[in-house]
C-alpha cells in the first residue's frame, strides 16, 4: 500500500476515549524498545508519526493513527519493562487486555519482538491470550540490521523454536534502517484485510 496520508488521531486509556473510526485496525504490540514505533513510522513512511524513545517504558497510552483514511495503526504500550512501577505494569496489562478484547474494529496484531532477544514469559504469554481470544497476529522480529544475514537466519530459528510455529510460518525480519521486510508486513496485511472484506 501506497501511504498518501498518515496522521495520529488521539491518545487514549479506556475504551470510552476511544476513536469512533469505523475501519479496520492493525495494533503493535511488544516489549517496551522493541521498536514498534519505528516499524510504524517505516510502513507508512514518516519519520516522526508514533513518537520514538531511547527511554523504555516511554509509551503510556494507547496512540492511534489514521492510514490514507482506510485502515489505522494502534500503537499499544510497550510491557515488561522492570524499572516500571508494579502498579502502573498492571495498569497497562489491563489497559492492553481491554483494547485486545473488547475493539470490534481489531483486524490484526503485529507482534512485534528484538531479533536478539529471546522471548520472554511476557511475550509467551500474550502469544497464548492472543491464540485463546483466535486473534489473528504476526510476528515481526525487528532490528535485523543489528546481525549478519546468517546470525539473523539463525535468531530467526531459535526464536521459532520458543514460539512453538509450525513449519513454513516464518516471521518476517525487519530493519527500519534498512526498510528490510516492510514490503512483506504490507503484503501480509494487505491479503489479510481484504480476505476480511
Amino acid at each position: 500500500m501506497k501511504t498518501v496520508r498518515a496522521e495520529f488521531v488521539k491518545s487514549a486509556v479506556r475504551p470510552e476515549h476511544y476513536p469512533e473510526m469505523a475501519m479496520p485496525e492493525v495494533a503493535f504490540v511488544g516489549r517496551s524498545n522493541v521498536g514498534k514505533s519505528s516499524l510504524i513510522n517505516t510502513l507508512v513512511g514518516r519519520k516522526d508519526l508514533a513518537k520514538t524513545s531511547n527511554t523504555p517504558g516511554r509509551t503510556q497510552l494507547i496512540n492511534f493513527f489514521s492510514v490514507n483514511g482506510k485502515i489505522s495503526f494502534v500503537d499499544l504500550p510497550g510491557y515488561g519493562f522492570a524499572k516500571v512501577a508494579k502498579s502502573l505494569r498492571k495498569d497497562w496489562g489491563e489497559m492492553i487486555e481491554a483494547y485486545l478484547q473488547g475493539r470490534q474494529y481489531l483486524a490484526m496484531v503485529i507482534f512485534v519482538l528484538d531479533i536478539r532477544r529471546d522471548p520472554n514469559d511476557d511475550d509467551l504469554s500474550l502469544r497464548d491470550w492472543l491464540q485463546n481470544f483466535r486473534i489473528p497476529y504476526l510476528f515481526v522480529l525487528t532490528k535485523a540490521d543489528k546481525l549478519s544475514r546468517n546470525q539473523a537466519n539463525v535468531r530467526r530459528r531459535v526464536i521459532e523454536k520458543y514460539l512453538g510455529l509450525p513449519a513454513g510460518v516464518k516471521p518476517i525480519l525487519f530493519s527500519a534502517k534498512t526498510q528490510e521486510g516492510k514490503s512483506d508486513i504490507w503484503q501480509v496485511l494487505e491479503s489479510h484485510l481484504q480476505a476480511q472484506m
